[in-house]
């Protein structure tokens, strides 16, 4: 031990020797040669600390480590956290969170699996032949297995479980292959089918003694037991006993990974106002599902906004059943070539949202342009004039007015009682009446509008949107069968090449060759006209800057956003690449 301090004792004697030295050079250099020395020494240590960060830049990488916590808030409180009954914006959200599928939307939009480890389908695309994982594992610790999956598809099919996904599992049967196979049998192709295994996984052996008649009252609804990424902790409610908040907490058994994020709190607000309140007092830090016109100056300097792709559509469709006019043609596409489309997503979106001509959402198909027009609005308006001339309609300036054969060229328009319906509605009948083509606004209560003038199709015109979805199955729409309620084809649409399209198209499995059939299917409803299509909203969504790992740029529905949830992090670390 002697031995060692000494030699120790001689060495820093050595080192301070070495320093004095350097430090009697450095007195000998004049004032300016100190300054040029003390510049030179500063510029070794500059340059030499950027090589190494430089070098550890180059010889590491950034990975996301577990931690941190998401503070979301939305507007309504939870009901049915179940993906048989879930109906709001609330229950969906949880419901993603908490519960996972068979598959799950990857973030370009297209399906991967989930607690399936593959699937197959059959040659003649009638069989669906899933594997689950070994390792898919319930939030109480009990596997996932086939009875799980067919006991989840049998009560969605169950009439009097009353589940909104019923018609998605409509002529399907499900058969249990073996503890960890399952099969579904369709009774002709259908193409987007694969869309309905999204559907989370019911426990069994927690739902097996709740009856169908009990089923809407049971207490798993609001204290649910999943497989997915998050499980629930903790509730807190107020004083009148609503949920004011979920805790969810990372499940560490969840089948694509524990999630990065520890925690993930959910808070309930009752309207906008009061979520827009909690995000300015930094309660909550990511929100969704609010007002374009919520968004301006009220993002906070530590917040990103996401503008994502919606598989949805607004328009104006034309009943020509109840006013003769929209069966001309040229009428149908003088209205649309009045109409300043830019203006109304300015307006209405306050530019968060795209100009369409078509039923397509943009980026939904492979190839599709969006073919916007290159004219000014007044090259629109003249083209207009043009058009309704060659149609017999003349033009009277004095009260500027287009009339036919004693007839006024006018129609009233219908839509739902939304801020931003209603207003677009307003704007397009404006543009419309000064362009001479009176033009009357009637608005309706949603539920109303849908039960007396969407189902009887008692309207002249509707300005309505249509939800696609990912499978872009548009036969519903457009079909000449979906006429009639419970149809959705508003516009009345009949066109036989139309219904070979897209019966055609269901039928497909291979994208590409969908693709193909959805855009000469773009064509001829480009070509009659049944409506005026005027834009297509962004999904948006406010996070705090330092939420990494949301790569999201397709959704079908707001709860998708959550789809990658478990790749979100807040936290990282760098490693050295041979330890990767």
């Amino acid at each position: 031990m002697k031995d060692r301090k000494i030699s120790s004792y001689v060495l820093r004697t050595y080192q301070l020797h070495k320093i004095g030295v350097l430090d009697r050079i450095v007195k000998t250099l004049s004032p300016s040669e100190r300054v040029l020395f003390g510049i030179l020494v500063a510029a070794l240590c500059i340059s030499t600390f950027f090589v190494f960060v430089r070098v550890n830049q180059e010889a590491t990488t950034e990975v996301p480590v577990r931690g941190g916590v998401v503070r979301e808030g939305v507007v309504g409180a939870p009901r049915f956290i179940n993906p048989l009954l879930a109906l709001s914006d609330t229950d969906r959200d949880l419901t993603a969170l908490i519960y996972a599928g068979l598959t799950r939307p990857g973030p370009s939009g297209a399906l991967i699996p989930d607690i399936a480890e593959r699937y197959t389908i059959s040659e003649d695309g009638t069989e669906y032949h899933f594997v689950l994982r070994d390792t898919a594992r319930f939030h109480d610790g009990v596997p996932v297995t086939a009875d799980d999956v067919v006991f989840t598809v049998e009560r969605a099919q169950d009439p009097l479980v009353k589940s909104p996904r019923r018609a998605d599992w409509d002529g399907v049967r499900v058969e249990k292959v073996t503890d960890r196979e399952v099969k579904f049998i369709l009774q002709r192709p259908y193409a987007p089918f694969l869309e309905n295994t999204t559907m989370g996984i019911l426990p069994r052996h927690i739902w097996l003694d709740v009856s169908t008649q009990e089923f809407a009252f049971s207490n798993f609804n609001v204290q649910p037991v999943g497989s997915g990424p998050f499980e629930l902790k903790d509730i807190t409610y107020n004083a009148s006993g609503i949920p004011t908040q979920y805790e969810l907490h990372a499940f560490k058994n969840y089948t694509l990974g524990r999630p990065f994020i520890n925690r993930f709190l959910v808070n309930f607000y009752a309207n906008e106002e009061d979520l827009l309140r909690a995000y300015a007092s930094g309660t909550v830090t990511s929100l969704s599902a609010i007002s374009s016109a919520a968004v301006n100056n009220r993002l906070t300097e530590d917040s990103e906004l996401l503008r994502i792709a919606l598989p949805r559509i607004f328009a104006v469709f034309f009943n020509q059943n109840r006013n003769h006019i929209f069966a001309d043609k040229n009428v149908r596409l003088a209205l649309d070539k009045i109409l300043d489309k830019d203006r109304i997503v300015g307006e209405v979106l306050n530019g968060y949202g795209t100009v369409i001509n078509s039923p397509i959402p943009p980026e939904a198909v492979e190839g599709h342009v969006m073919h916007v027009s290159s004219e000014t609005i007044e090259e629109r308006r003249a083209e207009a004039f043009r058009l309704l001339e060659n149609a017999g309609w003349e033009y009277d300036t004095e009260s500027n007015q287009w009339s036919k054969d004693g007839q006024m060229l006018a129609f009233s328009v219908a839509t739902a009682n939304t801020p931003e319906l209603k207003r677009a509605a307003q704007l397009a009948a404006t543009m419309w009446t000064e362009a001479g083509i009176s033009a009357k606004v009637n608005v309706f209560e949603t539920g109303d509008l849908n039960q007396n003038i969407i189902r009887p199709r008692d309207y002249e015109a509707l300005l309505f949107g249509e939800v696609v979805g990912r499978g872009l199955d548009f036969f519903a729409f457009w079909h000449s069968s979906q006429k009639d309620d419970p149809g959705l084809n508003i516009a009345i649409y009949t066109n036989s090449t139309v219904d070979t399209l897209l019966a055609r198209a269901r039928t497909v499995s291979d994208k590409a060759q969908r693709d193909e059939l959805y855009l000469a299917f773009e064509d001829e409803i480009i070509t009659d006209a049944p409506a005026n299509f005027l834009y297509a909203p962004d999904f948006l969504y406010i996070i705090p800057q330092q939420l990494r790992g949301v790569d999201i740029d397709l959704i079908t529905t707001p709860s998708e956003r959550f789809a990658g949830v478990h790749l979100w992090h807040t936290q990282t670390e760098r490693i050295w690449h041979f330890f990767k």
